[in-house]
């Protein structure tokens, strides 16, 4: 019988959700995991297979907004506001220099920047609603997505729900994921995710 759900490491790509400067520092155990982040950024380099930095990024003022934030950043409240450091990635988790081109950004177009690496920004929870991830991933041949990153159950829960809709393979890299919990794990695990730690995925990449 086939297993629908077993990774495909040789056609995986990485999506990282969030890792932001302002979410590191605000987000509880996002600081904690971004050794894992970097470890597990630096084997997908390795192997040759695609990463993706998923990014928030909220400007004063607009309404463009999940509804439990909109009311604040109407308001004029705004973390990764673009251009700021507080949007940027941190540097370790980027193959070189890199700086980030919000309008480009926020227009919906991928940035690349190194072989098979991009920067996309999501304007809600999941990285697929309205953006170009599903394209380019299709398009580089990938049938498994694997998930890292900040705030578990709000972007990547929702990002790996929706990936799994897609028919995609779906592992979440725990110790690389903030705000992890044993309730939410089962969750994910009720729709076929795979958990795997850091260790796990190195050498399903090797």
């Amino acid at each position: 019988m086939i297993d629908y759900l077993v990774p495909h490491w040789a056609r995986s790509a990485l999506v990282l959700v969030d890792v932001q400067q302002d979410f590191v520092e605000s987000v509880a155990g996002t600081r904690d995991v971004l050794p894992a982040l970097v470890h597990l950024s630096e084997a997908f380099r390795a192997a040759g297979r695609p990463i993706v930095h998923v990014v928030r990024s909220y400007v004063a003022g607009e309404s463009d907004v999940d509804l439990v934030r909109r009311a604040s950043i109407e308001a004029g409240h705004a973390p990764v506001r673009p251009g700021t450091v507080g949007a940027q990635i941190p540097a370790e988790l980027l193959p070189g220099a890199v700086d980030l081109d919000w309008d480009l950004l926020r227009s919906g177009r991928p940035q690349e920047i190194g072989p098979g690496e991009r920067v996309l920004y999501k304007p809600r929870w999941s990285a697929f609603h309205r953006t170009v991830l599903d394209d380019v991933l299709r398009t580089a041949g990938v049938d498994t997505v694997v998930v890292a990153g900040c705030n578990l159950p709000n972007c990547p829960r929702a990002t790996l729900f929706d990936a799994s809709e897609r028919d995609y393979r779906t592992v979440l890299v725990a110790d690389a994921t903030s705000q992890v919990t044993d309730g939410r794990l089962a969750d994910l695990e009720l729709i076929g995710t795979r958990l795997r730690s850091v260790d796990d995925v190195v050498r399903g990449l090797s």
